[in-house]
This record gives C-alpha cells, sequence and structure tokens, in this order.
C-alpha cells in the first residue's frame, strides 16, 4: 500500500457554490487543499516528471471544479474534485478537502467546510 503524498494547501478560487440566491449570485471565495496518494518512489529516484503526478494539473482541476458548475453544496464540490482526480494517472488515493471563510452562522467561525477522503475504484464520481 502506498503511503506517498503530493501535497496542494491554501488553493483558494472563487466560486458561486451554495444553497442560497446570494452565494449563487455573488460567489464566494473557497479554500481547497488535497493530498493525492501516489508511488513517489521511482520519480525520487529517477527525477522524473513522467514518474509522478505533475501537480500544475492537479491545480488545474481543482480550478476548473471550483471556478466550473455551480453545486448547491460543498460536499458535491469536494467529491467532483476528488473524482476527476483519480482519473489521473497514477493517482491511488485523495484527501480533498473544501472550506467556505465567508460564512454567516450568526456567530465568529473562521471557516466552514468538509474533509473526504477516496481511493481508486471506490466508486467516486468524475463528473
Amino acid at each position: 500500500m502506498t503511503r506517498d503524498w503530493i501535497v496542494l494547501t491554501g488553493m483558494s478560487f472563487y466560486g458561486r457554490h451554495g444553497v442560497l440566491p446570494e452565494e449563487r449570485e455573488h460567489g464566494q471565495w473557497f479554500l481547497v487543499d488535497v493530498e493525492l496518494e501516489t508511488d513517489l518512489g521511482r520519480a525520487g529516484r529517477d527525477d522524473d516528471l513522467s514518474a509522478t503526478v505533475d501537480y500544475r494539473r492537479v491545480y488545474a482541476v481543482v480550478r476548473e471544479v471550483v471556478e466550473g458548475a455551480p453545486r448547491s453544496l460543498i460536499e458535491a464540490v469536494a467529491e467532483t474534485i476528488a473524482g476527476r482526480l483519480l482519473l489521473l494517472s497514477r493517482a491511488e488515493g485523495v484527501i480533498v478537502r473544501v472550506r467556505k471563510p465567508e460564512v454567516a452562522l450568526g456567530g465568529p467561525v473562521e471557516a466552514v467546510g468538509v474533509k473526504i477522503h477516496r481511493r481508486r475504484g471506490s466508486g467516486s464520481p468524475g463528473a
């Protein structure tokens, strides 16, 4: 079982996800962290980009989802990100965190969010 990870933290994108009409109309910032499980042994030994997952592609996938079609729930945003990342060659598993730092709950809160863990073949949709 692989225990190597490519980690991208603090990605920030403007999207129009949410249940409330104003969230869809005005949009808001979303913060995303991704941990992509993959075997980094050969890439580390050979210093070869083709032996790993290019984190530029990971970033592009996350950006496409967050800046793309609106979803009601951040759970759906996270699930879509996970499914699409698991389609990448060499990706074996993924942890995705999606946070909304600008949420009105009637009191102080830094952010609300979700964290999901998916593995290749676990039935995660790529759509």
